[in-house]
């Protein structure tokens, strides 16, 4: 997001140091960009980053039980898919794709919802859609294919100790997955996570893997 980039430029500047390739970047389509932060965001994308559509506006008033529920457990205010019907879903996933060539940015093949909260859209919906991969919590979704492939997900966005406890067990726990499975296991970072209280962890798990995936090789 625009409000971010300082602080997302300055992860991309620690995961380099650590000899990270590039990596996968959420663009949330529907914020006040201007000329200078799209410019950015093509700068990212010539330096070898995947930019992913992200939602529209990471934003959303809970209404239902369910989502209030969510948000309270989860994700905040953030899962705006949770507020709208299917059409409403596909519609907006259909808007935030758009976005990016408009702007004369790479079409994105990649899209995550936020909090990984898809909604009420189906199979047949997302393949009508320009992604190859849907991602959620489960894992990723392959929308000409119709499959979805299970595969572990670890994050660090921490900022109370209640989330700090149950991040760093379920962290754990995710890792373990991977290493039994085989299977790649999805690394998410936050823009604020290097000052949260997972850092440490974050830190340690990044020294772990000895080959990236990006979503193209999925």
């Amino acid at each position: 997001m625009p409000e971010t980039m300082t602080r997302v430029e300055a992860l991309l500047s620690w995961l380099q140091d650590r000899k990270v390739p590039p990596v996968a970047l959420l663009v949330v389509p529907g914020k006040p960009w201007t000329e200078a932060t799209i410019q950015r965001l093509a700068d990212f994308s010539a330096q070898g980053h995947e930019l992913v559509a992200h939602g529209w506006t990471h934003q959303t008033t809970p209404r239902k039980l369910y989502h209030r529920l969510h948000s309270q457990l989860i994700s905040r205010n953030v899962a705006e898919h949770l507020a709208l019907n299917a059409g409403g879903v596909f519609d907006l996933m259909q808007r935030s794709a758009q976005w990016f060539p408009r702007n004369g940015l790479p079409q994105p093949v990649t899209y995550i919802p936020p909090s990984w909260a898809l909604g009420s859209i189906g199979r047949e919906a997302l393949s009508r859609l320009p992604y190859r991969i849907v991602e959620n919590t489960r894992g990723v979704i392959h929308t000409q294919r119709a499959e979805c492939t299970g595969l572990p997900l670890i994050g660090f966005e921490a900022d109370n100790a209640r989330r700090k406890s149950f991040l760093r067990i379920w962290n754990h726990w995710q890792v373990c997955r991977a290493t039994r499975s085989g299977k790649p296991l999805r690394i998410s970072i936050h823009p604020d996570d290097l000052q949260l209280r997972l850092a440490d962890q974050m830190d340690t798990i990044i020294g772990l893997p000895t080959e990236f995936l990006s979503y193209r090789n999925l």
